[in-house]
């Protein structure tokens, strides 16, 4: 647990054991950024007099945004995308507590695979920005805007990372002669699977940014008019997201197209093959079958049979042609 003093000359790391003190100070305001989850924070919160359902949301891991509001605090739920193996996304949690006098920021439960200071990216970029002075926050709910306005960032970046791969996908997808179709499927799908992530978690963001925002009753107004601000900016992510699904889709149906047209043409020249073999077949069996026993070669006979082979097998050629199978 990380607790600092925001004033009007930026963060002031302070021990844990000043919070009390801290909270009866009107001269600026407190930021607890716990990045793992123990006893103590949960101690902490119970004392700051938080509901048990926010405590309770703080502890497990949450898997769609959510909010919360009550008299004196409110509680949000966002998530921050990151690109792990395979096209698989990992969910970021970050909890924010927002009160008159104190700003809570909870990350995770994380995957154990991820890296800790991944989750960090948004909080530390805030207070990186607060100690070098370009940053001068006069409310909890103005670092929870700055830190919530980090996230809707980081989901537009992965929509712009899957953008620039766009274009080489359906370069891709023109030139293939689909003689390797799993591993260009598989491309695509997984490019798809990471935008409709980035889609979802902005859609979802944006709704619940949008519900504070309607929070007339216990969020105050300048904090509602943030949050709105943060329900467009999510909302321009879905945008943009919404737009290169549309994209991505195209390329997907140009490869279905060309697989099914390859597969037509296989067809009808299976078709054509079956056309010119099946005289051929048919007259070789009746033939056969009516020739028992031959003691030497019939030549005229079996020179007659041929001709009339290769003749209708000639005619046939001729009509697949007129015909444009092949």
């Amino acid at each position: 647990m990380r607790v600092r003093f925001i004033d009007a000359d930026g963060a002031h790391d302070r021990p844990s054991d000043d919070v009390v003190v801290l909270l009866g100070r009107d001269d600026g305001f407190l930021w607890v950024d716990v990045p793992h989850w123990d006893d103590e924070t949960e101690g902490f919160l119970h004392g700051l007099g938080c509901h048990p359902k926010v405590i309770e949301a703080c502890t497990v891991r949450n898997h769609v945004p959510t909010v919360h509001s009550y008299p004196d605090h409110w509680f949000l739920t966002m998530h921050t995308p990151l690109l792990g193996e395979a096209g698989h996304v990992h969910l970021l949690e970050l909890d924010l507590i927002v009160g008159e006098h104190y700003l809570v920021t909870v990350h995770g439960p994380l995957n154990p695979i991820v890296d800790p200071a991944h989750a960090l990216v948004e909080t530390d970029g805030v207070l990186h920005r607060i100690e070098e002075g370009r940053f001068r926050p006069t409310s909890p709910a103005d670092v929870a805007y700055a830190v919530a306005s980090g996230v809707a960032r980081s989901q537009r970046d992965l929509v712009r990372d899957v953008a620039e791969r766009l274009p080489g996908l359906e370069q891709q997808v023109m030139q293939s002669q689909l003689t390797e179709p799993e591993a260009l499927l598989e491309k695509m799908f997984l490019i798809r699977h990471e935008l409709i992530t980035a889609r979802t978690m902005a859609a979802q963001t944006h709704d619940v940014c949008a519900r504070i925002g309607a929070l007339d009753r216990w969020v105050p107004e300048a904090s509602r008019a943030l949050a709105r601000d943060l329900a467009d900016q999510f909302d321009r992510v879905r945008s943009v997201a919404d737009g290169e699904s549309h994209f991505l889709f195209g390329v997907i149906e140009l490869y279905q197209t060309k697989v099914n047209t390859k597969m037509t043409v296989a067809m009808e020249r299976l078709a054509v093959i079956a056309a010119v073999t099946l005289p051929v077949t048919a007259i070789a069996s009746v033939y056969g079958m009516n020739v028992i026993v031959n003691e030497h070669t019939h030549v005229t006979q079996l020179l007659l049979v041929l001709v009339t082979m290769v003749t209708i097998s000639g005619l046939l050629l001729i009509w697949a042609k007129r015909q444009g199978w092949w």
